[in-house]
């Protein structure tokens, strides 16, 4: 029997990034936009949302529409974080330490700034494999081409993961690929595609899921 592969998103997943991370993050992005692409406040703000909803990640219609540099644009709006800013939980390296299997981190983020926020959450040793948005080649969550590209570099099959994530649009290609899918939401209605939902990644530690595929 192959060993499960625990995947992890980063933010909103393992850790709240709306608390404190996310509202910088939007108004670094906008504006990013505002200055590279000479809008309006609200012009970049809505120009950052429309493609966050149509690609699951802004860098990828500022790359394909305004050509972008990916790096220029990651270090520009991730330069901003603070350890405090990320907030912690003991319990949460004693529940991927318990976890029988492989586990990676698979993240939209740039991989500098996933490092920092995995080692102030005291988990980053906890993972054979940070999978960033360089690590993708800037195929962000939800392309399928990102996907195939982390298990390529795993090396194992999609029926051998379970995908943990805030987002549904990249638990969609997840179970397409035919992995099995663990939504993290306080949402009680449950899509198809979505084998699991659970209120925060903590609950995993009273879940069936703990034991593995």
């Amino acid at each position: 029997m192959s060993q499960a592969v625990w995947i992890f998103d980063l933010d909103d997943t393992l850790h709240n990034a709306s608390a404190h991370i996310f509202p910088v993050m939007n108004r670094a992005m906008t504006q990013y936009i505002q200055t590279h692409l000479q809008l309006e406040e609200s012009a970049a703000c809505a120009l950052r949302q429309h493609y966050w909803r149509i690609y699951g990640a802004t860098l990828k219609g500022l790359m394909r529409h305004h050509g972008i540099n990916p790096q220029h644009f990651l270090s520009e709006t991730h330069a901003f974080l603070t350890d405090d800013m990320v907030q912690t939980t003991r319990r949460l390296r004693q529940l991927l330490h318990d976890l029988p299997g492989r586990k990676c981190v698979f993240t939209n983020a740039p991989r500098q700034y996933a490092m920092r926020v995995l080692q102030v959450l005291g988990i980053a040793d906890c993972f054979e494999l940070v999978f960033s948005v360089e690590s993708s080649r800037f195929h962000a969550k939800p392309s399928l081409r990102g996907f195939r590209m982390l298990l390529r570099a795993l090396r194992c099959k999609a029926g051998d993961c379970i995908m943990f994530e805030d987002s549904l649009p990249a638990l969609m290609t997840a179970r397409r690929l035919g992995m099995r899918t663990v939504w993290i939401t306080r949402r009680l209605h449950k899509p198809v595609y979505v084998n699991y939902r659970l209120p925060h990644v903590l609950a995993l530690t009273h879940s069936p899921l703990k034991k593995g595929i």
